[in-house]
């Protein structure tokens, strides 16, 4: 099993963040960036640990950050099933 798919079934869910950011050398230009990783809601561990190596390692200065999150899988739309099917 993939990576992906083993932390989906664990509840993990894709967070997608829309990051502002303002340039070092120019602080009234906003630069974009987007971050998406597999997250846990409500707490957002991934994203908040990336959010703060960005302050504490990078130059830009986060202006806003806007987020979404989206459970793939849940708990009624997965089933284990035996079998196979083989084509040609």
């Amino acid at each position: 099993m993939n990576r992906e798919m083993e932390l989906q079934l664990k509840g993990y869910g894709l967070t997608t963040a829309h990051i502002l950011y303002r340039l070092p050398d120019h602080p009234v230009i906003l630069q974009t960036y987007i971050w998406q990783d597999y997250d846990l809601a409500p707490d957002f561990p991934e994203m908040s640990g990336f959010l703060k190596f960005w302050q504490e390692r990078l130059d830009g200065p986060l202006h806003s950050v806007r987020y979404v999150h989206r459970r793939l899988i849940t708990a009624g739309e997965w089933r284990a099933l035996k079998g196979e099917f083989i084509l040609h």
